[in-house]
């Protein structure tokens, strides 16, 4: 499989885009002025405790208060909190926590009023978004992602990513990830780090290092809210997580953004620093990749896949949900339930693709189309599944219902991406109303009249079917313009014009207003 990341720069942020053979599988909307996503770690202040919730407000800048509640504070959270008083006041010498007396880990059952307390300082990680009209979710377990392993203070476990299958390779990783592993200091190793050795990791160790020394100095002096740590902007991010010998090429139509990202894959893998390329091309960037026309093909309300089969995807408070329809397969060959399951198991491939590219989370029920077969169903379920493991967000399927329901739950840090794929119409402004048709022939001829008191020569471009009905007959429309005003007329169409649009152009092909 070939990916390619194609990143478009604009005057307010950055459109990214992956694509897996060339299909758009991801699509990401990153503005300049997003301060709060999603690994950001900031200095905050408790503005509020709510002990009914078990939960406290926290300010760290943003117009709505944080969320926080005490099932993401940590076990190791007093520890945070001494390391954040010492941090503040100046007072650490030792970043990496070398002779840092750990604090006794807090109950799952506690109240959070026996830990935090009104206006303390603490130290938080962005867990979610802000959505909607909710604030940031947060979180005190802080942690910092590398390309291979993820950084976790107070605590000296080892964990190895589920998705690596062999016993014998975990084995390994732990293994050797265990005996680089600084006390204090908890790793987990991610998928990437699948055969790699001990000097790629033990770099992707001093690395992570350098980012929480970095946060620990930022604390000095420093007064809440403030950012302490960033995490890396979205393309870095994805290039991170996902570049493997199948990423081939990554284009850009940003100069600096170009030296930046090669820069960063030198880093990671010297060996693919050549793929970054920078565009020059005279068509718009997600055009020449034929992304704009599968983002206008994907976002709308119905999207269509194999075979003229399309699916209905309707958005509600409470949750998504996906109707599967079988188009003109009904009319094909075959039983009615070997022309379901055939549908239904196409449709899987297409759900999977709509979930990671409008990043939707919550609860989303697909509703299939019914077969009777208890096999069929487990087909359908468990080609969902495989067709969703490409998928890096926290995901959970339950197999079909007798209905032929699916549930689905999918984790969602960050707003889903809406793009309204309608236009409005060029004909009636959006309005619903166009002038009169009898009078558009009317109205072209009395300004074709006053241009041509100007002009010799005169291009008038119109839709087709106008064009169709000015050369209708012998004695046509066009032919009478022609013998009546003794100039140069020449009449052509393009099917982009609404209906009732036109334009008149000079013989320099100067579009002439009026």
């Amino acid at each position: 499989m070939n990916k390619e990341l194609v990143i478009n720069s604009t005057p307010v942020g950055s459109e990214i885009a992956l694509l897996e053979d060339k299909r758009l599988v991801e699509f990401h909307q990153e503005r300049g002025n997003n301060d709060y996503t999603v690994g950001d770690i900031y200095l905050g202040r408790i503005k509020k405790l709510i002990p009914g919730l078990n939960a406290a407000f926290v300010d760290v800048g943003y117009q709505k208060d944080a969320f926080l509640h005490y099932t993401d504070l940590g076990p190791q959270v007093r520890s945070l909190l001494k390391l954040t008083r010492q941090s503040v006041a100046g007072n650490v010498n030792d970043p990496l926590l070398k002779n840092f007396k750990l604090q006794p880990e807090i109950v799952k059952t506690g109240k959070i009023s026996e830990v935090l307390k009104n206006k303390q300082p603490i130290l938080v990680q962005i867990l979610k978004e802000p959505i909607s009209t909710k604030g940031p979710r947060l979180s005190c377990e802080i942690t910092i992602a590398g390309r291979f392993l993820v950084l976790a203070p107070f605590t000296d476990s080892v964990g190895v990513s589920k998705k690596i299958a062999s016993e014998e390779e975990r084995k390994r990783l732990k293994r050797l990830v265990s005996s680089l592993k600084p006390a204090h200091f908890g790793l987990v190793v991610r998928t990437a780090a699948q055969g790699k050795g001990a000097a790629e990791l033990h770099e992707d160790i001093i690395n992570l290092f350098a980012k929480w020394k970095l946060m620990v100095e930022n604390l000095g002096g420093k007064t809440p809210p403030k950012k302490v740590l960033s995490e890396m902007d979205k393309s870095s991010s994805i290039l991170r997580d996902l570049l493997s010998s199948s990423f081939n090429k990554v284009v850009t139509n940003d100069n600096l953004l170009a030296k930046d990202l090669e820069i960063y894959i030198e880093k990671i893998a010297p060996d693919k620093k050549n793929i970054v390329n920078t565009y020059k091309g005279r068509k718009p960037l997600f055009d020449n990749f034929g992304i704009t026309r599968q983002i206008k093909s994907s976002f709308g309300k119905t999207v269509s896949f194999k075979g003229g089969a399309y699916l209905v995807i309707e958005h509600t408070e409470a949750m998504h949900v996906i109707d599967v329809n079988s188009g003109h397969k009904a009319t094909m060959s075959g039983s009615q339930e070997s022309n379901a399951l055939r549908v239904n198991l196409d449709a899987c491939d297409e759900v999977a693709r709509q979930l990671r590219l409008r990043d939707l989370g919550g609860i989303i029920i697909v509703d299939f189309i019914d077969m009777k077969i208890g096999d069929s169903r487990k087909q359908v379920y468990k080609r969902l599944r495989d067709a969703m493991k490409p998928d890096r967000a926290t995901h959970s399927i339950l197999p079909l219902t007798k209905f032929n329901l699916m549930q689905i739950t999918r984790s969602r840090v960050k707003p889903e991406i809406m793009i309204n794929t309608a236009e409005i119409c060029p004909s009636c402004g959006g309005s619903g109303k166009i002038e009169a048709s009898l009078l558009i022939i009317e109205e072209i001829e009395r300004k074709l009249a006053f241009l041509l008191k100007k002009e010799k020569k005169i291009r008038l471009i119109v839709h087709p079917f106008i064009e169709a009905f000015l050369r209708k007959g012998i004695y046509s429309k066009f032919w009478q313009w022609k013998f009546k005003y003794r100039k140069s007329i020449r009449l052509s169409s393009i099917s982009d014009l609404g209906m009732t649009q036109y334009k008149f152009y000079n013989s320099d092909d100067e579009e002439l207003k009026i």
